[in-house]
């Protein structure tokens, strides 16, 4: 460690020192520190946007920190502050930025990795079912992918599946390794157990998002009898021990009324829930379920109601599809995350099954400048409504052209599905949202839109 670091990570830690005496009192006094910090534009404007959420008392977003400052157990809360907002957002930031230019690719803020394809439940809909149960990426390929990632500055890293945590041991082991990074897993909330909570305190550094469908009978409907009430222990026992968690829901045709309503929202955050990731299906795979797809009106309607949270709940929320306007449209292909299933094919997203290479033979590097991630480069945005980020459902022509010109094969592991196959699932649903997105588009974004490109 040069003197520089040894001297910024003294003050990080005398300024955390400082905060842990008194959370709620002291963090305004830790923001007007950090904005003395030498930060990126892009940090220095999301520290301004949490000094002026803390400075409203009474808004959702106060709650919510002062949540996290008195209700996670402290050793989480040390390591959200270290490895998530220091080293991957601050420092891990500025190294971003300089892999990216040395290297002319996209560098991933976040990679999404699959150690193993196997999985307790069998969800209706769910492409991971079609999966060779066998499928896995090994411990020490799993490490050399982290090892990797942090040299270009990627300190965050998730976990899917399959069940992620049918490897507890292997997460539990490789969250020890890697200190100074953090890790969010989603799960299903089926294996999680006292003695695995005792371990997460331990390490410190890693959270999870449940997967829950609403309720008892829309959850249960898609993934198995019985399910939704080990969750629902499963949150109880997070709650019990103090560890920070979320929730990750898919709304589809015949759900999409229970996941925006206020009451599910409110159940959620009174089982603990400090964030929520919102999916919209996706008709994938051979057994793909095209009834399930959401209507334009359905996404409309998450459109509003998840806004219309953000001001009054104390919830972080996440819509995949719906924030594209927050983040530039599309992040996937290595602008913010990549995906790496469990058999090493390195994905531009968990939606898009096409790739040119295998991580167990490859560099991270290497994998990142390959033709399919460097027409998603060239593509990004892909369109000028941020409202229609995706390249499969908002773009269907974008996604069938990067893939054939890239040469990327499918890697889906048994029907192989083509990609005109699989935008031929999504053109309808495309067309249909277009004009609703372009509606909501100039109402939020435009005062004249006559003259310009946000069709």
């Amino acid at each position: 460690m040069n003197s520089k670091s040894y001297i910024t990570s003294k003050a990080l830690n005398e300024a955390y020192r400082y905060i842990e005496k008194d959370p709620v009192n002291n963090f305004g006094k830790l923001i007007l520190w950090a904005k003395k910090l030498p930060l990126n534009a892009s940090t220095r404007k999301q520290i301004l946007s949490i000094e002026e959420i803390w400075n409203t008392d009474d808004s959702s977003g106060h709650m919510l920190i002062t949540k996290l400052l008195t209700e996670i157990h402290p050793n989480i809360r040390k390591k959200l502050f270290f490895n998530f907002l220091v080293n991957s957002g601050v420092s891990g930031s500025k190294k971003l930025e300089k892999s990216r230019k040395k290297n002319n690719c996209n560098i991933p803020w976040a990679i999404l990795m699959d150690p193993t394809s196997a999985c307790n439940l069998k969800c209706l809909g769910c492409w991971a079912a079609d999966y060779s149960k066998t499928d896995s990426l090994g411990f020490d390929t799993l490490n050399r992918i982290i090892n990797q990632g942090k040299k270009l500055g990627t300190y965050f890293y998730l976990y899917s599946g399959g069940e992620p945590l049918i490897r507890k041991d292997d997460i539990i082991k490789l969250a020890r390794i890697h200190n100074d990074c953090f890790f969010l897993t989603f799960t299903n909330g089926t294996l999680i157990t006292e003695k695995f909570a005792e371990q997460i305190i331990d390490v410190g550094n890693i959270s999870f998002a449940l997967s829950v469908e609403g309720f008892e009978s829309d959850t249960d409907m898609r993934r198995g009898d019985g399910t939704y009430k080990k969750i629902i222990d499963a949150m109880a026992i997070f709650r019990k021990y103090k560890i920070a968690f979320g929730f990750s829901s898919v709304y589809h045709n015949k759900n999409e009324d229970i996941i925006s309503s206020e009451e599910y929202f409110d159940f959620m955050i009174d089982q603990g829930a400090l964030f929520g990731w919102f999916f919209t299906y996706i008709p994938i795979g051979k057994d793909a379920h095209l009834e399930l797809l959401a209507t334009a009106e359905q996404r409309e309607h998450m459109y509003h109601k998840i806004r219309e949270y953000r001001k009054s709940k104390p919830l972080f929320t996440i819509d995949f599809w719906n924030d594209g306007e927050y983040v530039g449209g599309c992040i996937a292909g290595g602008r913010r995350y990549i995906h790496i299933n469990a058999n090493g094919d390195v994905e531009p997203c968990a939606f898009i099954h096409y790739s040119n290479v295998n991580i167990k033979n490859t560099s991270l590097l290497d994998s990142l400048k390959q033709p399919i991630f460097m027409k998603y480069k060239e593509g990004q945005p892909f369109n000028n409504n941020m409202l229609r980020p995706c390249p499969l459902l908002d773009n269907p022509d974008s996604l069938e052209k990067m893939v054939k010109d890239s040469g990327a094969h499918s890697t889906q592991p048994i029907d192989k599905e083509s990609v005109s196959d699989l935008t031929n699932k999504t053109r309808l649903a495309s067309e249909n949202w277009a004009p609703v997105a372009r509606k909501l588009w100039t109402e939020s974004h435009c005062a004249d839109c006559k003259n310009k490109n946000h069709m």
